[in-house]
């Protein structure tokens, strides 16, 4: 979680197990695309520095939030990943539809966590404003996209 104490990009690089023989799968929602694209940047290149090969980096898009449920179970039923994460934004609008997306992703993810082998790493930014989105996804509080893929990495060795 980012707060004014806690950087989303801030972590200690020597506790990251090396990622080199590792194959990650990355689902990310075209929904909100500045914010969805600056999350992925962030991730890959991040399991990229921590030795993960571009190679076996594979990135799938699907059309938003809700549908990153689907695009982690497809990914979850190829043998060949160590880890999938997923990469969305919802920011709040007028309507009750943020709450239900938000519920509907976070539940499908915990579920296929605990129905898989293979971990998937939330992503999902769920903020009020469009500013909070940006704040997390390479401003001031970091980026989500690096924080998943060092997860995933951490998750991919347990």
């Amino acid at each position: 979680m980012a707060t004014a104490l806690h950087n989303l990009s801030d972590y200690d690089f020597n506790a990251v197990p090396d990622a080199s023989n590792m194959i990650f799968g990355i689902v990310v929602a075209e929904w909100n695309p500045e914010i969805t694209g600056t999350l992925l940047e962030g991730c890959v290149a991040t399991l990229e520095k921590h030795g993960a090969l571009t190679e076996n980096i594979h990135v799938k898009t699907v059309p938003g939030s809700f549908e990153l449920i689907y695009g982690a179970h497809q990914m979850t039923l190829n043998d060949g990943y160590d880890a999938v994460i997923v990469l969305g934004s919802v920011i709040r609008g007028e309507t009750p539809h943020f709450d239900y997306i938000c519920e509907g992703v976070t539940a499908g993810i915990a579920r296929l966590n605990a129905t898989s082998n293979i971990p998937v790493i939330y992503g999902l930014l769920t903020t009020n404003d469009l500013q909070q989105a940006k704040d997390r996804a390479g401003g001031k509080f970091g980026n989500k996209g690096d924080e998943c893929a060092v997860v995933a990495i951490k998750m991919a060795k347990f």
